[in-house]
Parts: C-alpha cells; structure tokens; sequence
C-alpha cells in the first residue's frame, strides 16, 4: 500500500518523539494495528541516501625545493621558503 503523506509524517513524528508507538497512537487516537501496518508499508520504501560527514585530518605537506643542476651533475637544492631576493643573489654570484 502507498504511504500518504499523512502517516508519512506520523511516522517520522513518531521517530522524532522517543515514545512507544502505542504511547504516539494513544496521545494522538491513532489506532495501533493501522500505525504498524502503515510503519511496515513505509519500512519497505526505498530510502534515499543520507549525506554523511567523513572526518578529514588535513596535514601540511613539506614545501617544494627549488632545485638547481650544473651541467657538470653539480646540484643545489634549497627549501621553497628561501626568499627570492636571495636567490637572485646568489645566481648573480654564480653568473
């Protein structure tokens, strides 16, 4: 049987309340056998995918290098944080 919207939104009232379903049907004159029948009608509908939340733990990768190779097999290796004015410098020095 097709759920309406009506127990449609008893049911899921009735999830929300933390009460027994015989406690939901007598606060609200529910009969009982009607309100499984149509619990067990809505069990049976495909339900569709919640959204979850996955835990990330984001780490700091170690900075690139700035890597420099003579055509002789000579290399230089520095760490990306080394300010380019220095740089500059220094393949100044090297020119």
């Amino acid at each position: 049987m097709a759920i309406t919207e009506k127990w449609r939104q008893h049911i899921e009232a009735w999830q929300r309340s933390g009460l027994s379903q015989a406690a939901y049907c007598a606060e609200r004159q529910l009969n009982v056998r009607t309100f499984t029948a149509r619990l067990s009608d809505y069990r049976k509908l495909p339900q569709p995918e919640s959204a979850a939340l996955i835990p990330v733990h984001v780490q700091p990768s170690a900075p690139a290098a700035i890597v420099f190779t003579h055509a002789q097999g000579h290399r230089l290796e520095l760490s990306a944080t080394v300010s380019a004015r220095w740089v500059a410098e220094l393949l100044r020095c090297l020119a």
